[in-house]
């Protein structure tokens, strides 16, 4: 089945709705995490802020990947090391997309720092979520509605 044939077939189930809830709230914790991460390091540490931002990735990935393997995705009973390696990839897709959006919003647009990396994020969301749902975690068991 191609990938937005599963996308239409998935909108029609209640724990596909449940499990994007979940990946929503775990994703909120994570941006407010590497929201804090980065402020932290522009504002008091004075870092470079595309160094800032890959460190704040770095730190809400860690998280986000155990939290959405154990409660989006229920995903214990498989391999966590291929399932880390795949979430690595596509949050490193999603890191790419945040920083062309980043450079973008402050240096073209002319946002402030941290308002430009909290919409950056946002912005590579939804990509993020599908390729963890298709691709990380495909076999994952369903929720419970």
């Amino acid at each position: 089945m191609s990938p937005v044939t599963r996308i239409v077939h998935g909108m029609r189930r209640s724990s596909n709705w449940w499990q994007l809830v979940r990946f929503g709230l775990i994703g909120a914790l994570g941006f407010i995490v590497n929201l804090a991460v980065y402020t932290l390091l522009v504002q008091r540490l004075g870092i470079e802020y595309h160094v800032a931002s890959a460190g704040a990735w770095l730190v809400a990935v860690a998280s986000n990947f155990m939290l959405n393997r154990r409660w989006t995705f229920d995903a214990r009973g498989e391999r966590a090391s291929q399932q880390a390696a795949r979430f690595l990839v596509v949050s490193l897709v999603a890191l790419a997309l945040s920083q062309v959006l980043l450079t973008v919003l402050v240096e073209d647009v002319g946002l402030s720092k941290v308002l430009a990396q909290g919409l950056a994020v946002a912005g590579a969301m939804p990509l993020n979520f599908l390729g963890n749902k298709l691709w990380t975690f495909p076999r994952s068991r369903r929720l419970r509605s």
